[in-house]
């Protein structure tokens, strides 16, 4: 009986939390850092499985939420060999990692609204490309279509110091001007976005 009442306080307690909310309720978009990473613990480190994380950031007005699977580097050979050269890859683990934007931003040249987006990496072995594809919602890459990218842009990645599990940071350079950069293993790549 007493194990009954535990598990419906507790059951109770996770549905008040994920209630709607009303007009008094603070925004989501002031309910966190703004720009914050979520820490990866010691037992992350250890955990053999691909962790869910959420990266957050703000380049003036515009807020950014990444969500993605954090898979650990765990003294595997990481490009050219778990993450193919020259393939689409969902840039993290299981689902395609996706990019909230608050407001209209512009990449490359090209205009992109407002919403969610798919975050796709072609890694290769002097250039990547990272993709912002119309299609957040999917399984690895298997309704991937690259007739639904917005934007490819070229880039050159950049040798860091080693980053066991895979990480995203928001980072301002001014209120216009701002990066989505990607880290793991030893190489870092940046998308960097103009707010509209």
């Amino acid at each position: 009986m007493r194990k009954i009442i535990l598990f419906n306080l507790t059951l109770l307690t996770v549905l008040w939390g994920c209630g709607p909310t009303d007009s008094n309720t603070e925004s989501v978009e002031n309910q966190h850092d703004h720009n914050h990473t979520q820490e990866i613990t010691e037992e992350d480190l250890k955990s053999p499985k691909s962790i869910p994380r959420e990266a957050h950031g703000q380049v003036g007005d515009n807020h950014l939420t990444i969500r993605y699977h954090s898979p650990g580097v765990r003294g595997r050979n990481v490009w050219g060999g778990l993450v193919a050269f020259d393939q689409v890859w969902v840039a993290g683990a299981h689902q395609a990692t996706s990019v909230e934007f608050s407001n209209p931003i512009e990449v490359n040249g090209q205009s992109i609204p407002k919403g969610k987006y798919g975050f796709f990496a072609v890694p290769g072995r002097e250039t990547w490309h990272l993709i912002l594809n119309k299609n957040w919602d999917q399984h690895l890459t298997d309704d991937y279509s690259e007739e639904e990218d917005l934007v490819r842009l070229r880039v050159e990645p950049t040798p860091i110091s080693m980053v066991e599990r895979l990480e995203y940071e928001v980072i301002e350079k001014n209120n216009q001007n701002g990066e989505i950069a990607m880290r793991w293993d030893t190489l870092e790549v940046i998308l960097p976005f103009i707010n509209k």
